[in-house]
């Protein structure tokens, strides 16, 4: 016999089920912290500064238009990488137009700096090879159509399934009707408002303050399912009842 789910109480689950969800939340609660430090280690640091901003977001989609996707890198996450002449050195070629005549000089810098993370099959380019070397010498346009793609998709079957579970956990809290029917359907709503300003933002950069508020969103209203969860299998209030 199956038991309607708005029968079951998160403080009354047996101690099994209850340890069972927790480790699930704790779990998701771990991977959405360490996807807001990825996020400021990489798209935080597009515009060469710590910490996300317009800038950053505008120049992850849209692209700095003004330079290279090249010198965007040395200039921004990748600046450590590339200390004092290196980093010079590249950027230079790139904008003299990245001339062939030059690579005996720069391929080496490559090599020597970039090769140990940009190697053959991995997810960076290859950048030791002299094409891939001048095709980010090129304008920086942002995120390429395929990569928007792929990483959307990604992210809309990956995490539509974390908020499902989330939400599922959720629904056996006790909470007000209302709330807790807006507190499941926001990340849903924000998540789908978080990718589609990405493409919006690959055309038009003023939209790129959406894309801070549909990861706002849905990051507040997990965590407060997430921590309402944790209290109500566990505190005294609730499983003494």
């Amino acid at each position: 016999m199956i038991v309607p789910q708005d029968t079951l109480r998160l403080g009354k689950l047996s101690l099994t089920y209850r340890v069972l969800f927790t480790g699930f939340l704790l779990v998701i609660g771990c991977g959405l912290m360490m996807a807001g430090a990825q996020i400021m280690l990489t798209h935080g640091m597009a515009d060469g500064k710590p910490g996300l901003s317009m800038n950053d977001i505008v120049y992850s989609y849209y692209g700095n238009r003004s330079g290279s996707k090249l010198e965007a890198a040395l200039t921004g996450k990748m600046k450590a990488n590339a200390p004092g002449d290196v980093g010079f050195t590249l950027i230079q070629w790139a904008r003299d137009g990245a001339p062939e005549a030059d690579w005996d000089k720069i391929g080496p810098i490559f090599v020597n700096n970039c090769a140990t993370c940009h190697v053959a099959g991995g997810s960076l380019p290859e950048v030791a090879k002299l094409e891939v070397a001048k095709s980010l010498a090129e304008v920086d346009h942002g995120a390429s159509i395929g990569t928007l793609t792929r990483v959307s998709h990604i992210h809309l079957f990956g995490i539509g399934f974390i908020f499902l579970f989330v939400g599922w956990i959720f629904g056996m809290a006790e909470f007000d009707p209302l709330w807790k029917l807006i507190l499941i359907a926001t990340p849903f709503a924000f998540l789908i408002i978080d990718i589609a300003s990405w493409w919006l933002t690959k055309f038009w950069p003023t939209f790129a303050w959406v894309t801070m508020i549909g990861g706002f969103g849905y990051s507040v209203a997990s965590t407060t399912m997430l921590l309402t969860c944790l209290a109500q299998m566990w505190l005294p209030r609730w499983t003494q009842k």
